[in-house]
This record gives C-alpha cells, structure tokens and sequence, in this order.
C-alpha cells in the first residue's frame, strides 16, 4: 500500500500533504491533552508494532505481496490521535531511510495509513463494541475495515493519475492504471487476504498488551494498575527477530514497480508496453538501506539490521516528543 515516487503527480502529492496538515496538528493537540507525559515515549511502542508489522510481507491473490499496517491496534492502545503520528513517523522513517514509499508521497501515505486506518478502524471499533460488547470481535472487525478503507483511497489516488495526467500521445504521465484496474487491483487482495493479516495482527498484540500491560491501553489507563513493561519490548524483540519471515514472499506489491520494471508488469493477460515519462523521469533520493538492504552483508542480516534501526529510532523520537511537550507545558503553567 505504500504509494512510491512518481506514480502520483506533484500536485496530487501537493494536495494530499496539505490535507494531512491539519490532521497531524489536531493529532498532536489532542495527544498532548490527553495522554499524560509519562504515557507519550510508549507511542514508540505502537509505532514499533506498525513498523514491524510492515516488514511482515505476505503472498496474496494475483501474485502480488502485502503487510498489516497496525493502526487501529495503536488507535486501541493510545488512541486514534497518537495512531495518526505514530504511522506518520513510522513511515517518514520508511520513506527517508529504506526507501519504502515516496517521499514526495509521504502526505497520501499518510492520509490513507495514518489517517483513514487507525480513525476509521478505531470508529468502528467503539461502535461494535458498544453493540456487541465483545472487544475481540470489534477489533477484529475494526481493523479489517479500516486497511480495507485506506486500501481503497489508496486505489483511488491511482486510478485518478491516468484521466488526470498524459502526454502529447495519451500515454499516462505517472501511475498507467485507471479506476477500472486499480480500484479491484487493490482491493481484491485486502478484502480477501490483507485485511485478515491486519485483523489478526490487530487482535493477536492488543491481547496480548491487555494481559501483560493494560495500563497502556487506551481506555483503560485509570482503571488498570500497571504490571509492567517487559512483555511488550520482549514480543518487539520477538518480532525484530522474526522479521526475515517477510522476506519468503515473493512479487511485488501491486503498484510499487520500479520504473526498469513497469513497462514489462502484465494487467488481464497484456504487458503495459511503456514507461510512463514522470516515473522514468522523476524525482528520487539515495537512501541509506534501500529496500532495507545494505551492501556488503547478507539479506537476512540486512532486514534485521533495517528493523533493529527503525525501531531504535521510533522509540528515540517518541521520547525526545514526551521531553518538547512536557517542557512546553511547564512553561505555560509557569
């Protein structure tokens, strides 16, 4: 689902960053009101999950590969608005180190993974659970929506390229794909395959949080006591651990073809047969381990290197984050 460079015009990329502006400053006004200071640093925690999550690559139908996202287990842990930063920071960490997703695509990344998922995921969440009473359901239910959502938009933004941006010949500028493929491209494999990956994901770590730290779940911070942390760094642990288990899929998420690549990807039996000119053409940064590889050392020593990083650095940003708030309401209330 990570949208990569130049396969959405500039002012597509324009306008989807502009449109996340005000989300990433309600989200973080929110956090800083209702989590206490002490709670912020564990937002790391849930950004770690995404993070990992994405790492976990699964085959799905048409031979193409997928990922659980995490937002709405962050959204049930600490609430929608620290979902939104913390897939936000998860993926600007993707985007700027492994090359996974574009930068200048970063705003529709987010609108759909850090916006559409966890707040959808977690709307529907409260709702069933209020008709239901059963979390697990509602969780399950929650977060199978809400990537299926994220995936759509996702669809949408593609399929948009195509009657929006071509050349003089009518060939498509940036993604090729029209709503008529992209729209069951996308959510064929989510409705069928992703979308349980990110349900039992979702279920399988918020169980597991509630039975060893539910003070860190979100509606239950005054309620319950704390157990402890340890559990929850050691299933992280677990995951950095396991994460070469990504790398058995093979294919290549739909819609993530490199520019050498694209003119050859087949679509109902029929190869695209051209390179559309803005990803032939386009921008792109030299990232530090692209594809979450690294010269030099093995591909498996390389993903574990790439999560123990990515994690290292969400937890590192999140607490710098509980430091800049905390230091700024001490000024306010003196």
């Amino acid at each position: 689902m990570h949208i990569p460079e130049n396969y959405l015009s500039p002012a597509t990329c324009a306008v989807m960053t502009v449109a996340m502006v005000p989300v990433w400053t309600h989200a973080l006004k929110r956090v800083k009101l209702d989590l206490p200071k002490e709670k912020i640093p564990f937002i790391g925690v849930g950004a770690a999950f995404s993070f990992l999550g994405m790492m976990f690559n699964v085959p799905l139908p048409g031979g193409t590969t997928g990922h659980a996202v995490g937002g709405t287990l962050i959204a049930l842990l600490f609430g929608p608005d620290a979902a939104c930063l913390a897939v936000s920071v998860a993926l600007l960490i993707q985007a700027l180190i492994f090359g996974d997703g574009g930068v200048l695509a970063f705003g529709a990344n987010c609108f759909n993974m850090a916006f559409i998922l966890p707040y959808v995921g977690y709307a529907l969440y409260q709702m069933l659970r209020k008709v239901t009473g059963n979390r697990t359901a509602a969780a399950a239910i929650g977060s199978y929506l809400g990537i299926n959502a994220a995936a759509f938009c996702a669809a949408v933004e593609f399929g948009i390229q195509p009657l929006l941006f071509r050349d003089a010949a009518g060939n498509a500028l940036y993604c090729p794909y029209d709503l008529s493929v992209s729209i069951p491209a996308m959510m064929i494999p989510h409705l069928i395959a992703a979308g349980l990956v990110e349900a039992v994901f979702t279920v399988a770590v918020f169980a597991f949080v509630r039975a060893t730290s539910p003070d860190l779940i979100y509606e239950e911070t005054a309620a319950e006591a704390k157990k402890g942390h340890i559990p929850v760094f050691a299933l992280i642990a677990g995951l950095i651990a396991a994460t070469p288990l990504g790398l058995l899929a093979t294919g290549t998420a739909w819609g993530e073809w490199g520019a050498d690549e694209i003119a050859e990807v087949e679509t109902a039996g029929k190869a695209l047969g051209y390179t559309p000119a803005g990803l032939e053409n386009g921008w792109s940064l030299s990232v530090f381990m692209p594809d979450y590889a690294f010269d030099g050392i093995g591909e498996v020593p390389a993903y574990l290197l790439s999560a123990v990083i990515g994690v290292a650095l969400l937890i590192i940003v999140f607490k710098v984050l509980s430091y800049v708030i905390g230091s700024r309401a001490e000024q306010h209330a003196a």
